[in-house]
């Protein structure tokens, strides 16, 4: 019974492989959510909260101190001046992309992103009724041809989906590839929506560049974070957009038929939280690039080729030296083979021929935790018969 755009979309690979993971014991690799909790402060303020009675519906909007608190973090970090009557804050950032892309797109209107993508951006985009325009990004870099980007737009373009750091190759675009985007997108009138959710995660002293940062762009640029990979709280599900007022406006129509509100407690407490001392994000930074490398380490020990990881939780492996032509029949394998869940890479194109040898593992769990799975992943051997 279910409508036809959306039967590609009845499941997602993480459900399916932390299922998998749960039913054979294996270290979970898969699902990009940290194994410990955020700031205690946090923590302490949420619960307070709750105790405190602030337990029933936020403003539409969010709680003032929130869309504040998240102007001011915008100011500090990337001297972005952002009205927070311009703030709005969503059921974490999956709601404000959808919303988004549903307020913005009638059927037909055509959205550009980057495969390998974050798998809600198809389902979305999808249920929207709008037409994917996948440009690839192709290991070793993960970066994009000009030209096949160009030639992505057309006269129905509406959107363009951009997120960096990105999920799930690791890439990090830079100046001048966030530049060229923003041309193409000024040129074909097109708004520009932002997944910045892994803003603090990047590594080797590189710059997480927000595209409403550059010359004539915040007039048509929705940004999107959230709190739950910054502060390990991915369970919350506390998210925001801003941007022009016209565009906020238009995702608000949305937004408050979806979910309407959510984290009444938890706004408060993140809005706090987001003050926190530069020591702890960089903290933060400095712990995940420690993680990445030994991972990394590991899986080239185990005979992976092993892609740079830039930014995010995830580092991306191709399979081949090992044997496997593909990354999906080696992932359903892996858990009952050596007690390890990842992701196959496939999943998240649509041409899964891109992204057909390549694996993503997620570094962002304990030490210990890395190294049982590096010692079992070292028990990798090529299929045999």
């Amino acid at each position: 019974m279910l409508v036809e755009r959306m039967r590609p979309h009845t499941s997602t690979i993480f459900a399916e492989m932390s299922a998998l993971a749960v039913r054979t014991g294996a270290i979970n690799l898969g699902q990009g959510f940290p194994d410990t909790d955020g700031p205690a402060s946090l923590l302490d303020d949420a619960a307070a909260n709750i105790r405190a009675g602030i337990n029933q519906y936020p403003p539409g909007v969010g709680v003032a101190e929130l869309r504040t608190a998240v102007a001011a973090h915008q100011r500090r970090f990337y001297g972005l001046e952002v009205d927070p009557d311009a703030v709005l804050v969503t059921t974490g950032a999956t709601e404000a992309i959808a919303s988004a892309v549903l307020a913005l797109c009638e059927p037909g209107d055509e959205v550009v992103t980057f495969q390998p993508y974050y798998d809600s951006y198809a389902a979305t985009i999808a249920l929207a009724g709008a037409v994917l325009r996948p440009v690839p990004l192709r290991p070793p870099t993960f970066g994009f041809d000009p030209d096949e980007l160009r030639a992505a737009f057309s006269a129905r373009t509406r959107v363009v989906l951009v997120n960096t750091p990105h999920n799930p190759t690791g890439a990090v675009f830079d100046r001048e590839q966030l530049t060229f985007i923003g041309e193409l997108a000024a040129e074909h009138g097109a708004v520009v929506v932002t997944d910045e959710v892994y803003e603090h995660m990047v590594y080797d002293g590189r710059a997480h560049v927000p595209m409403a940062t550059l010359p004539g762009m915040a007039e048509r640029t929705l940004t999107i974070s959230s709190v739950g990979k910054t502060f390990s709280v991915t369970g919350w599900k506390v998210g925001w957009v801003h941007g022009p007022a016209e565009l906020v406006a238009a995702v608000r129509a949305v937004k408050q038929f979806l979910t309407y509100v959510s984290g009444a407690p938890f706004q408060p407490a993140i809005a706090t939280a987001l003050a926190l001392p530069d020591s702890f994000y960089g903290q933060l930074a400095a712990d995940l690039q420690r993680k990445r490398d030994l991972l990394s380490a590991g899986l080239r020990s185990a005979g992976f080729t092993v892609f740079d990881t830039a930014g995010t939780y995830f580092v991306v492996t191709d399979v081949r030296p090992l044997g496997y032509a593909d990354g999906a029949e080696f992932c359903w394998s892996l858990p009952e083979r050596v007690g390890v869940a990842a992701v196959p890479v496939s999943v998240f194109c649509a041409d899964p021929e891109l992204g057909r040898p390549l694996v993503r593992f997620a570094f962002c769990k304990r030490d210990e935790v890395l190294a049982a799975a590096v010692e079992r992943l070292v028990a990798v051997r090529a299929p045999t018969g």
